[in-house]
């Protein structure tokens, strides 16, 4: 291992990796805009739908408004199996993604 000027800390190649990065997902809502099942893209295909058993917390962030901005809702879900989940739609695009606890 390798520590930088700073006092941090790299792997042998001296590369950084992400942790815990956002993975596109496709969700499906019932007729009063609930969550109802997850699908998240493994590589190229999608994955098999997930039932969302349960919502859980739900939150929105707006930031960066003086650059690019940045709005996205946040909810946290339980899927069939007991796996929690965090999504969250891009307010701008539309699009949705999935992000797994810590």
């Amino acid at each position: 291992m390798n520590h930088n000027a700073e006092c941090g800390v790299r792997n042998e190649k001296n590369l950084l990796r992400v942790l815990n990065a956002p993975r596109p997902a496709r969700v499906e809502h019932d007729a009063d805009g609930r969550l109802v099942s997850v699908s998240l893209r493994v590589g190229e295909t999608w994955g098999v739908p997930k039932t969302v058993e349960g919502p859980g917390e739900s939150w929105r962030i707006d930031d960066e408004w003086w650059r690019q901005p940045i709005i996205r809702r946040y909810v946290e879900v339980v899927l069939e199996g007991g796996a929690r989940v965090v999504l969250f739609e891009d307010i701008i695009t539309g699009e949705w993604f999935a992000q797994m606890p810590t």
